[in-house]
């Protein structure tokens, strides 16, 4: 089972606004209709409020979904409410592209708070 109690958290180093991006190239989880595995890319971007996630917990959190029948869609915003709940970032921004399956391959987006344009 995916576990968010294996996220952890350092203080934010400065009260000036930045931009955390983290870049994962090894998500999997299992395709909960065919059984067979689903691997993806995420790509975490927010802006830190108070805290940051310390990456090594975000590793294993992400590892946590190796065995999970998950859709697409349900991991893309399960991770993002986790995220959201540890942290609380001013705004954050979870992409999850999926290798094709089937000539189809998938990008999901998950947003929460004001994110700004690109």
């Amino acid at each position: 089972m995916p576990d968010a109690s294996l996220l952890e958290t350092f203080p934010t180093p400065t009260a000036t606004p930045f931009v955390v991006e983290h870049i994962s190239d090894e998500f999997t989880s299992v395709c909960p209709k065919t059984g067979h595995p689903d691997f993806g890319s995420i790509t975490l971007r927010y802006c830190p409020n108070e805290q940051c996630v310390e990456l090594k917990s975000l590793k294993l959190y992400y590892q946590s979904y190796r065995n999970e029948g998950i859709y697409y869609e349900a991991v893309t915003n399960a991770i993002r409410d986790d995220l959201v709940a540890c942290v609380q970032p001013k705004w954050l921004v979870l992409i999850t592209d999926w290798k094709g399956r089937g000539g189809i391959r998938s990008r999901i987006i998950a947003s929460h708070g004001d994110v700004p344009a690109p």
